[in-house]
């Protein structure tokens, strides 16, 4: 195999818009080649499609399992709406003016500020931005958008209603080291400023619960408390 996806693995700045990527074949193996564009949204499986183990069960892969809980009725379509929120997410953060946001005062504050406050250290990674740009845009904007916007909606609610009745759930997927406590932290900022301006609206709230797998990430988030000596407040 040429060494070239080998001597330089990562094409883009982790604080710009991925706007290049390795081209995959079939197999998941990179051709060399590169897009100038952002990869598409894909389940890449390190494991093979069909795999069973000793016991003879095969193993299931996250998009197997999304089209194993279809009905007649509803459809998991992962990537086609992964990728239309993104779309819509991308043009949305385009609009130059902030009154076209759809957005509280404070949220285009709020968002101002993380896409081009200029940080004397750590600043935000596109990541991070980019998965709080969405949590805003289905909460603030989408809502506001006619059909287009609740196309998604519906598609979000019945989902979490057929997985768990009466239970609302959004997932924001990062990678390992990207920096889900911080998102975590940028979220509550969000939640917590307008539910203190607008007490008496139903998208904001200034009540958190976290759940963590085990005492030792249960200490590590402490610096999600506002009193914390190292908030990240």
């Amino acid at each position: 195999m040429d060494p070239a996806f080998f001597e330089q693995p990562i094409l883009n700045s982790p604080y710009e818009y991925p706007s290049r990527h390795w081209e995959l074949d079939e197999s998941g193996k990179p051709t060399n080649k590169i897009e100038s564009k952002r990869r598409e949204v894909a389940f890449i499986s390190a494991i093979p499609t069909v795999k069973k183990r000793s016991g003879g069960q095969r193993e299931i892969v996250f998009h197997e399992a999304a089209q194993a809980l279809e009905t007649e009725t509803q459809q998991y379509d992962l990537t086609g709406l992964i990728s239309g929120i993104r779309q819509r997410v991308d043009r949305w953060r385009e609009l130059p003016d902030p009154n076209s946001w759809h957005v509280t005062p404070e949220t285009a504050r709020l968002l101002h500020h993380w896409r081009s406050h200029r940080f004397g250290d750590i600043r935000p990674f596109f990541c991070q931005v980019e998965a709080v740009e969405t949590a805003i845009w289905l909460t603030e904007v989408a809502p506001s958008l006619g059909k287009e916007g609740r196309r998604f909606l519906d598609q979000i609610e019945a989902a979490s209603e057929g997985a768990n009745p009466g239970l609302a759930r959004l997932a924001l997927k990062l990678a390992t080291g990207a920096g889900k406590t911080t998102v975590m932290a940028m979220i509550i900022a969000w939640q917590t400023i307008n539910a203190v301006r607008r007490p008496g609206s139903s998208r904001f709230t200034r009540g958190f619960l976290v759940v963590t797998p085990g005492v030792t990430i249960r200490d590590r988030l402490r610096v999600l408390q506002p009193n914390d000596p190292d908030s990240y407040y």
